[in-house]
C-alpha cells in the first residue's frame, strides 16, 4: 500500500480536529497515512522536505501552508494533493476540486489509488516559488493589510469581506488614483502588476476574480497591469476584473518565461497571499511542469 505525509495546518480557518479526522479516513482508503502538523510559519517547508521518499504529500491548509510546502518539495514527481482547509482556498478550487475538505479528500484518494496526476506549471519571483498568483502593489498591500489586523484568538486570519474592507479604505485613502509607479520590461509602465500562473486570479467568495483568462496551468505566466487607476477608469476594471473581459488602459502578456520588473519606489509584493516585503526589482519565472499533482 501507498505511503501518503498529511500535512496539516491547525490554524487555518476551516481546519477542526473532526475535519482531520475525517480527512485521514478518507486518505486511508488508499494509503498509509503519517499525519504531521505545522506549529510557527515556514513550519510546512520543513515538512514537506522531510516527506521527499513518501509516495504522496497531501496538505490540509489554505493557500498560505499550500504555499509554504511547494516551496519545500524538491521532487517534480512527487505527486502532490490540497484539500481546502483556508477561507478562500483558491489553488484546490483552480485545479478543480470541490471546496468540502471531505469531499477533496475522497477524490485525492481515488486519484492516489488510481495514479492520476497531471504536471502543472509553478512561478517563482525574486526565489519565492507560488501556486497561483503574485503582484506588486495594490493586491499586495491589502494582503499587508490584514496580516497587520493579526488573527483570532484561535489563530484564524480574517476572511474575504476584510479583504474587500482594506480595498475599500486604501482606494478612499488615494481618492481613486493610483499613477504609474513601476516600469516593466519590454511593456511599458503601469500603477500596479497583477501576475497569473492560473485563471482565476484569486475568489471573493463565490466570485472568481479574473486578471488573465486565457492563463492555464500547463502555460507560461500572464500579467495584467493597468498603467493608471483614477475614480473613472476604476469601475470598467473591477468589471473586467469579475467577468474576465479584457480591460482597457492595461498592458497585458500571455504565456511568458520571464517578467522582469523595476519600481520607483519600493512597493509590496506578494505570492500566493503571503507579504514577501517591499521590492524595487522583481523577476518573474515560469518553472514550467514543475509538480505532479493529483488529479
Amino acid at each position: 500500500m501507498k505511503r501518503a505525509v498529511l500535512i496539516v495546518n491547525p490554524f487555518a480557518s476551516r481546519v477542526t480536529e473532526e475535519r482531520i479526522s475525517a480527512v485521514e479516513r478518507a486518505l486511508m482508503r488508499s494509503a498509509y497515512v503519517r499525519t504531521v502538523r505545522t506549529e510557527r510559519p515556514r513550519h510546512a517547508v520543513e515538512l514537506a522536505r522531510e516527506a521527499a521518499d513518501a509516495d504522496a504529500l497531501i496538505v490540509f491548509s489554505g493557500d498560505g501552508g499550500f504555499n509554504e510546502a511547494l516551496n519545500g518539495v524538491d521532487r517534480n514527481d512527487l505527486p502532490l494533493g490540497f484539500v481546502p482547509g483556508g477561507g478562500t482556498s483558491v489553488l484546490p478550487r483552480a485545479l478543480g476540486f470541490p471546496r468540502d475538505p471531505v469531499e477533496a479528500a475522497e477524490r485525492l484518494a481515488d486519484a492516489l489509488a488510481e495514479g492520476r496526476t497531471r504536471h502543472i506549471s509553478t512561478g517563482r519571483v525574486n526565489g519565492r516559488r507560488f501556486a497561483f498568483n503574485a503582484g506588486i502593489g495594490l493586491d499586495a498591500e491589502a494582503v499587508r493589510r490584514i496580516d497587520e489586523r493579526g488573527r483570532s484568538p484561535e489563530g484564524k486570519r480574517p476572511g474575504d469581506l476584510a479583504f474587500v474592507g482594506a480595498f475599500a479604505r486604501m482606494l478612499f485613502e488615494r481618492r481613486g488614483r493610483f499613477d504609474p509607479a513601476l516600469e516593466i520590461e519590454g511593456y511599458g509602465r503601469a500603477a500596479l502588476l497583477l501576475v497569473a500562473n492560473v485563471n482565476p486570479y484569486t475568489f471573493m467568495k463565490a466570485l472568481a476574480i479574473q486578471a488573465a483568462p486565457e492563463a492555464v496551468f500547463e502555460e507560461g505566466l500572464d500579467f495584467l497591469a493597468p498603467v493608471s487607476l483614477t475614480p473613472r477608469t476604476l469601475p470598467p476594471l473591477l468589471f473586467a476584473l469579475a467577468t474576465g473581459r479584457p480591460a482597457r488602459n492595461a498592458l497585458r502578456a500571455h504565456d511568458l518565461d520571464r517578467i522582469v520588473v523595476r519600481c520607483d519606489d519600493p512597493l509590496p509584493l506578494q505570492a500566493d497571499g503571503e507579504d514577501l516585503g517591499d521590492v524595487t526589482h522583481a523577476v518573474f519565472e515560469a518553472e514550467r511542469r514543475s509538480i505532479s499533482v493529483l488529479a
